[in-house]
């Protein structure tokens, strides 16, 4: 059983939300991801694909804040889903010392840029508002250890998907996540740019 392997910190906030047991996606996929691959994870909707997510990224940064610069970035669609899995994400971080940070388009680029620099662990954004922050030297990816996308498929817009291109070129080392219901050849073929040496966890 993955949970049971999981920070001790992340149990007790499943203990406390009634949540025992995985999801099949979730027995499956937790291990590869914990395994620090690059991953696919692909699944139909309500199968615990956000909740993995969350699950991993604090296991990950070992459920504690470290330094100023980012050690998490999740990537999501726009403000409405960025807003949606902030909201998700502070329901885990409520006893850890985490510091969680949302970004998006409407908000001022000068404001988040200050704001990160006070010191984020993990920076929820989305593509286009990400790639401004790092033209404009408004995010660090010196610390970054891992970078996920939530429900990819909005991937397949050529914008976002150049954006995406764009952000990964600059990031040292890092293990690489993405989410979706299916995997539509545009999304695989982030394989030949980020996604190297990929598992498919389905």
């Amino acid at each position: 059983m993955p949970f049971k392997k999981l920070h001790a910190n992340i149990l007790e906030r499943l203990e406390r939300m009634d949540i025992a047991t995985p999801t099949p996606f979730q027995r499956r996929s937790i291990p590869v991801i914990k395994s620090g691959a690059n991953v696919f994870c692909t699944a139909p909707k309500d199968s615990g694909k956000t909740t993995t997510l969350i699950l991993t990224t604090l296991q990950k940064l070992k459920c504690e804040a470290v330094g100023n610069a980012p050690r998490a970035v999740v990537l999501v669609e726009n403000k409405e889903k960025a807003m949606e899995l902030y909201q998700e994400f502070l329901r885990y971080t409520k006893y850890n010392s985490l510091r969680v940070y949302v970004g998006y388009e409407e908000l001022h680029i000068d404001i988040q840029k200050s704001e990160i620099f006070e010191g984020v662990d993990i920076l929820i954004s989305t593509p286009k508002t990400m790639n401004k922050l790092f033209l404009l030297n408004g995010v660090s990816t010196s610390q970054l250890k891992i970078f996920s996308i939530d429900d990819a498929e909005f991937l397949i817009q050529k914008s976002d998907s150049s954006a995406i291109i764009s952000i990964t070129q600059s990031i040292q080392k890092c293990q690489y996540v993405l989410y979706t219901e299916e995997l539509h050849p545009k999304i695989k073929r982030f394989e030949s740019y980020f996604m190297e040496h990929s598992r498919i966890v389905q």
